[in-house]
């Protein structure tokens, strides 16, 4: 098929013009001195800060460590280098989480500035954006690509409402588009720190194997009932489905890969494991045609044209211990004693042999 283009002007964009020279401060924590192995010894993490799920320095908030401090940082529970030189992230059921989120996480945060803190964390130098958008040329990149490999070591086995989508689920990469009151105050419809990419792993408690999928966010306000998540399979099943995967699927252990590519506006993805068949999506985050080809109605008609992106990768645990309505609260069970969870298996954990961020490149054929 042959996709739309996404052509447009933006002139209220002017409106937000100071914003991509507006200072924004971010919180830090104090270096965690630990004897556990520095996965920068092996990583380049020389444009990536973490959230890991504990407070060291006291402040009430999630500790963030920043690229600088990151080079000589590890925790010996949640983020480390293990004996077989992989890069792990876990993730407790229920420990301390980010502003405005009831899932925990240990997960790393692109950061396009290095270790140049005068350039702030929401400043358009630190984050890209899709050629589309009216200032393209003020952002630290048009796109970019994000590469990995991983496995899945263990996701949350316990939930009191199991058929809840979100329940025994990780997510272990993403694209993030930024929560930004000034875009949202232009009323084009952008700004609301929407997600164009979630690549899910989600795995049953008895089942062998598990199932990779990923999610595209519709680009609209938190209030608006249409903001849903759309999601297509790659190995095994998608969230909903309680069935077995069995050799379609993807066990805990299993090494896969993925590769996020935004091209121009197109974000091209490649999913690839050993002994399965690659799996291939490109869908243009400009318009609202969807990764079938298909015009989805109930989407932002630019997408994510007019938004700031950045990449994220490692364990953001999906099983909320929150009980509520909706798919995001499943109920999962954790103490907060992280001892006693794991013994529990109320975690997820994910690491990683590869991780590695470039320049996006044409999509070969």
């Amino acid at each position: 098929y042959k996709k739309k283009s996404s052509t447009f002007k933006l002139t209220a964009l002017a409106v937000i013009t100071p914003l991509l020279f507006t200072a924004c401060s971010s919180t830090q924590s104090t270096n965690q001195q630990s004897d556990a192995p520095v996965p920068a010894t092996k990583f380049d993490l020389s444009h990536w800060k973490i959230n890991v799920p504990v407070d060291l320095n006291n402040d009430g908030k999630i500790d963030e460590i920043d690229v600088e401090e990151i080079q000589t940082y590890a925790h010996p529970d949640f983020f480390y280098l293990d004996d077989k030189g992989y890069m792990v992230f876990t993730s407790p059921n229920k420990a301390l989480t980010s502003a405005n989120s009831t899932n925990t996480r240990s997960e790393l945060r692109q950061m396009i500035r290095g270790s140049n803190t005068k350039i702030k964390t929401k400043h358009s130098k630190n984050n890209f954006a899709l050629a589309v958008h009216p200032l393209s040329d003020r952002f630290g990149s048009v796109g970019g690509k994000m590469e990995a490999t991983l496995k899945v070591d263990h996701v949350a086995l316990r939930a009191t409402d199991p058929d809840k989508k979100a329940a025994y689920s990780v997510v272990v990469g993403q694209i993030h588009a930024g929560k930004d009151q000034a875009l949202i105050d232009t009323k084009l419809g952008y700004g609301w720190g929407n997600e164009p990419l979630k690549i899910y792993y989600k795995k049953w408690p008895g089942h062998k194997t598990g199932s990779v999928f990923w999610n595209y966010e519709r680009n609209l306000p938190k209030t608006n009932p249409d903001r849903k998540d759309i999601t297509y399979p790659v190995w095994g099943n998608t969230w909903e489905n309680p069935n077995e995967p069995g050799s379609a699927g993807i066990a805990l252990g299993e090494e896969f890969s993925y590769t996020v590519n935004v091209y121009k506006n197109v974000m091209h993805l490649t999913f690839s494991a050993q002994g399965k068949e690659d799996v291939n999506y490109s869908i243009n985050l400009g318009n609202n045609v969807d990764a079938y080809g298909k015009v989805d109605e109930k989407d932002h008609p630019h997408g994510y044209a007019a938004d700031w992106h950045y990449f994220k990768a490692g364990a953001y645990n999906q099983c909320s211990t929150k009980s509520a309505k909706g798919i995001w609260y499943p109920g999962c069970l954790g103490t907060g004693d992280w001892t006693t969870d794991k013994q529990n298996g109320d975690y997820a954990q994910v690491s990683f042999s590869k991780l590695e961020l470039s320049p996006a490149t044409p999509k070969t054929k």
